[in-house]
């Protein structure tokens, strides 16, 4: 084993890295033999590792805690945090139950309320659960009449979900508790008798946030018995990648079952009559050749928004009764936007659009004619129009870049739209501007670019800028509002978003464009956006920085590799970082389907050519790189930032300082608590502003 130390000389200070050793490891992928001298650090609970996490974390505070524009940015990042934010109301039964915070509180609080501007009263409050607020409340889903409430919990960061039951009247829970459950929600069957959910078998002891998720199972809990008397609904041994989320429709007459496989939107569905004892579950359709997601049922037919022969999504009937393809019907067909998802109200539906990565909401009656499009407050996004089928009202939440989420009300009776709550910031929103660019990517491809600036920047070249992009998974990066951007906004700064191939934007066809053999194509996108920016006079390279988490942080790690010359500074966050090994951990066989894996001969050039490990080259000068991750993130697991951040630091030719910020009960992201976010940006932002020069 061999000890690698680097030192490197500042203008403000010297970097002196922990050592970090190397082991002689080297496996063959399909005749391609590629060293892992880092291979040690992917065993996340060792001593070892642990020792050197706190070594790293060290010179990265005391190089973070040095910088002159950290604590006056942390001061106003904690004060555009400080503003109240309310979740989207649900009615069912006697209370209206939505969450609140009140601007710097760690976790939202859970509120039951008699009527909408009814006092309201504490439902579950999670700050009370962690001493340090880590501890978050997950989904919540209330039983048909409205009595129960169960919960779910994740600790540190997890993905980890432990189930509760709470009485919705007396705030008490149940003895209920059922646990090792992930990637599924839970429905309720319509007596409140008990509940459907999925899980997996409870991990090996210290395989918590490593193990590989495998052979999910679907369960019926039924309240008051202990989870070792679960009823076993849905199993697939023979298909261990399987995965199955549950819905019992509104009549309470199906159990309606998504089976999903990998990370690949197409799936199969599933369907048990619930009014028969002695129903089996049936498949209803069958194939994994789209994506079909169960919107609503009316008596026996059931209301689906698939892919299935519309690249950009349509909304289809299909009847219990005669399931076969060649019955099925169309009841509204594709447009020009993409199709995001829907809702049944009565004989509307409520169809929620993207074009060009905004949102647009239009109503259909059952029949598929079109009544109208629902007045937005402007250009952003939206999201909510929850409830039942015979609800009297919905509620959606409009924002964009400048605009905190703010919550709507629809009658349903009449369609008119009312204003319930909107958030008020301490941020001069007319002084901002946002604007759609396009860049030309190398084949050719218009990329769309949303920037983010004060109405009076000069475009001369000289703004600090961050852009940021995601480019995989079919997720649509659309515009919300962040205290964090505002920051980064309110100091000078271009904020930009850019939506890649990969993402689902624009429909499937853009989506597979940035898959597997395609996935060099995301990479060119960003390029193309950030050469635009530039070219436009927005920013210039030493200004410029790059930011993206999970499938992000690869799209971060793969551009700084192929470009190290076009940015100032780069953010990779939790990223996929070992292209080669990333299915052997937790989840990570399930986005095989997205990138292809070493496993596939036919695969293995194309993962190496753009791997951001393996494709970092000693003797290169690299931006100035803050690499985050979390130690109990276990979907995309630490160990690939570790790695990549001793390879960097190995690689690394010139002054620019290259460091890991590795954040201690905390996961992929999702329920980290509010003071933790603030101090990540504070860190992040601060770095940026002291090495974009």
């Amino acid at each position: 084993m061999a000890q690698e130390s680097t030192t490197l000389t500042t203008s403000q200070r010297t970097m002196q890295y922990p050592e970090t050793k190397t082991v002689d490891v080297t496996d063959d992928y399909h005749g391609h033999r590629v060293a892992d001298p880092y291979r040690w650090l992917e065993d996340t609970e060792s001593e070892e590792t642990a020792a050197w996490v706190e070594a790293q974390n060290k010179v990265t505070q005391a190089y973070l805690q040095s910088l002159p524009e950290r604590e006056s940015m942390r001061a106003r990042l904690e004060k555009l945090w400080n503003y109240e934010r309310f979740g989207l109301p649900s009615h069912k039964g006697d209370y209206y139950i939505y969450s609140h915070n009140n601007g710097l509180q760690n976790q939202s609080v859970l509120y039951k309320a008699d009527s909408l501007e009814a006092e309201r009263q504490v439902l579950i409050d999670p700050n009370k659960l962690s001493e340090d607020g880590t501890v978050a409340l997950g989904s919540t889903i209330t039983s048909k009449d409205g009595k129960l409430l169960a919960y779910s919990l994740a600790d540190g960061g997890s993905d980890w979900r432990t189930w509760k039951v709470r009485d919705v009247a007396t705030g008490n829970d149940l003895d209920d508790i059922v646990r090792w459950s992930k990637f599924s929600g839970i429905a309720w069957m319509p007596d409140s008798s008990g509940f459907f959910y999925a899980r997996y078998t409870a991990p090996v002891e210290g395989q918590e946030l490593t193990g590989t998720n495998e052979n999910q199972r679907l369960y019926f809990h039924r309240l008051g018995d202990d989870q070792s008397k679960d009823t076993l609904i849905l199993e697939r041994p023979d298909e261990p990648k399987w995965g199955f989320s549950p819905v019992v429709t509104d009549d309470g007459r199906y159990l309606v079952i998504h089976n999903w496989k990998g990370s690949e939107p197409k799936s199969q569905v599933f369907i048990k009559d619930l009014t028969d004892p002695d129903a089996t579950v049936e498949p209803f359709i069958t194939g994994f050749d789209a994506e079909y997601d169960w919107i609503a049922s009316v008596d026996a037919t059931h209301y689906f928004v698939t892919d299935n022969d519309a690249p950009k999504r349509r909304l289809i009937a299909v009847n219990v009764g005669k399931a076969d393809r060649e019955h099925w019907k169309e009841v509204i067909p594709e447009s020009d936007d993409v199709l995001e998802s829907a809702s049944l109200f009565g004989e509307t539906f409520y169809l929620s659009y993207l074009k060009d990565a905004r949102s647009r909401v239009a109503r259909y009656s059952i029949e598929g004619d079109f009544v109208d499009d629902l007045p937005l407050p402007g250009v952003g996004s939206v999201s909510g129009f929850g409830g039942r089928q015979d609800a009297t009202e919905t509620f959606f939440d409009f924002t964009n870049y400048v605009t905190p989420g703010e919550i709507y009300r629809v009658d349903l009776a009449t369609g008119a739209t009312s204003l319930w709550r909107r958030p008020e910031t301490p941020i001069q929103v007319d002084d901002y501007v946002t604007e759609q660019l396009f860049a030309t990517s190398k084949d050719g491809t218009q990329v769309p670019v949303i920037v983010t600036r004060h109405r009076d920047t000069k475009l001369d070249g000289s703004n600090r800028t961050l852009l940021y992009a995601y480019g995989g998974f079919n997720i649509s990066l659309t515009p919300a509002f962040s205290p964090a951007n505002a920051a980064w906004i309110e100091n000078g700064g271009i904020y930009a978003v850019a939506n890649l191939r990969g993402g689902g934007e624009y429909g499937r066809e853009w989506h597979e464009a940035g898959m597997r053999l395609n996935k060099q194509n995301v990479f060119d996108d960003f390029i193309a956006a950030a050469e635009h920016l530039i070219d436009k006079g927005y920013t210039r390279s030493s200004r410029l920085a790059v930011r993206g988490g999970s499938n992000g942080g690869l799209l971060v790690g793969a551009v700084m590799t192929q470009r190290p010359d076009l940015f100032g500074a780069c953010l990779p966050a939790v990223g996929v970082m070992d292209m080669l090994r990333f299915h052997k951990f937790t989840i990570g066989w399930a986005w095989a389907t997205e990138y292809g894996s070493s496993d596939e001969a036919d695969q293995i050039e194309n993962l190496l050519s753009y791997s951001p490990l393996h494709n970092l080259k000693p003797g290169t000068c690299y931006p100035a790189t803050l690499i985050t991750t979390a130690d109990r993130d276990d979907r995309v697991v630490p160990g690939h930032s570790f790695k990549f951040a001793a390879a960097l630091q190995a690689a690394q030719a010139c002054e620019n300082p290259t460091l890991i910020r590795i954040e201690t009960r905390a996961g992929h992201g999702a329920g980290t608590p509010v003071s933790k976010r603030i101090d990540e940006y504070a860190d992040l932002w601060a770095f940026l502003l002291e090495n974009l020069q």
